[in-house]
């Protein structure tokens, strides 16, 4: 729901309620975060957007801060830096109220809750925020809309829990996804850690994400769910092979297989002059694990069998990712700073929570800086509606 500037500076003269919270400035950042993922909760169930006034005192006179580009692409940036997850629905803008320069946090409820800081489930009760109860957490993913969320958060209706690897679930990726304080908090059943953390829909039924991070057996459900990696001798598709494999497993799995076959793939030259011994790599691997990272979180894994695909020719290694551009990404902007979207937000959850993603949104840029201090070529992009294709040039 959009707000109207009517409605945002009555919601400046009122006392703060569950639906506004007021900041004299930035400088408390958690506090703010904390904010944004118990308006995204909602759980009053208003239904409203939640806003929060950044130079704005708790008794509601101005702060006198300055409200520049800087502070708005921070708090911009919040939304999409990985702390807070699922992503938040929310935008930043400069507002002049009463004469109170303000910065004008608008934050949508949440179709897929319960929404984390850190690990942490934020709720507001009346003018407080604290963190949730597991009742109040129940009642938070009761409310989820399911028809409106992504593939990846969608049950498999012939899919169990029987089918996930609960051990692994257990030991691996709930100690990485909630902080430990909520993990030694009792009364959680299997069925409400995996709710709460969109891996089985309302009926029991293990979501796409849950198959692709946990199951048993991922293929079974998705044909196309594995990296085909060939390495040529040569520098065309029909050159001799001299290395061909199926990475297969879960998306975790995947990835550790292919960050050692890179380590095992890049060519090193030794350069020895006088007292002095040199290594130069032929492609930084920071930027072939990024891109690889990439590949596998933003391809569609629906209604496709084909692969991800690493071509290491003599001269380039190509990362061929099925599904296209997505959402607010296009062909013309993929790569660009700043700009991105997930098809596989839960998986992109996943995914930083577990230690394979730093940060959202600047994973291009990681990479053209990379390819940069090591000599390499800038990066080649080929994408439109049916795949993506990422070339990294060896260093000369």
């Amino acid at each position: 729901m959009m707000l109207t500037d009517a409605e945002i500076e009555a919601l400046f003269r009122e006392q703060e309620t569950d639906r506004v919270e007021r900041k004299e400035s930035i400088k408390a950042s958690d506090k703010t975060k904390e904010a944004i993922c118990a308006f995204s909760n909602d759980l009053p169930d208003h239904r409203l957007p939640g806003v929060i006034f950044v130079g704005q005192k708790d008794d509601g006179s101005c702060a006198a801060i300055e409200i520049d580009e800087v502070l708005l692409e921070t708090l911009g940036g919040w939304r999409s830096d990985g702390n807070i997850l699922p992503f938040p629905v929310m935008s930043v803008r400069r507002m002049l109220i009463d004469g109170c320069a303000v910065a004008v946090v608008i934050v949508q409820p949440s179709p897929n809750p319960p929404v984390r800081y850190n690990g942490r489930t934020w709720i507001r009760v009346g003018p407080r925020r604290a963190t949730a109860t597991v009742a109040e957490e129940n009642i938070l993913t009761e409310k989820r809309q399911w028809k409106n969320l992504p593939f990846d958060a969608q049950g498999l209706t012939e899919a169990r829990i029987e089918d996930l690897d609960l051990k692994r679930f257990e030991l691996e990726y709930l100690p990485a996804a909630f902080s430990k304080e909520i993990l030694d908090e009792n009364g959680r059943t299997m069925e409400q850690k995996l709710r709460a953390l969109r891996l089985i829909d309302d009926g029991a039924h293990p979501t796409a994400a849950a198959v692709l991070l946990l199951g048993l057996e991922p293929r079974r459900w998705f044909p196309g769910a594995y990296i085909q990696f060939i390495s040529i001798d040569g520098m065309l598709l029909t050159d001799p092979i001299k290395d061909q494999r199926e990475i297969t497993g879960t998306l975790g799995d995947q990835l550790r297989q292919l960050d050692e076959l890179i380590d095992l793939s890049i060519p090193v030259a030794t350069i020895v002059g006088g007292n002095t011994r040199v290594e130069e790599v032929a492609y930084p691997v920071t930027a072939l694990k990024q891109i690889a990272r990439n590949a596998l979180l933003h391809r569609t894994y629906q209604d496709t069998h084909a692969p991800v695909r690493v071509t290491w020719y003599q001269d380039r290694v190509e990362f061929m990712s099925p599904g296209g551009t997505f959402g607010r990404v296009t062909p013309e902007t993929l790569g660009d700073l700043g700009v991105t979207d997930y098809r596989n937000p839960t998986v992109a959850e996943a995914l930083k929570s577990q230690g394979f993603v730093d940060r959202f949104g600047i994973g291009f840029q990681i990479v053209k800086e990379a390819m940069k201090a090591n000599g390499n070529p800038p990066i080649e992009i080929d994408a439109n509606q049916n795949f993506v294709n990422i070339i990294l040039r060896s260093a000369k």
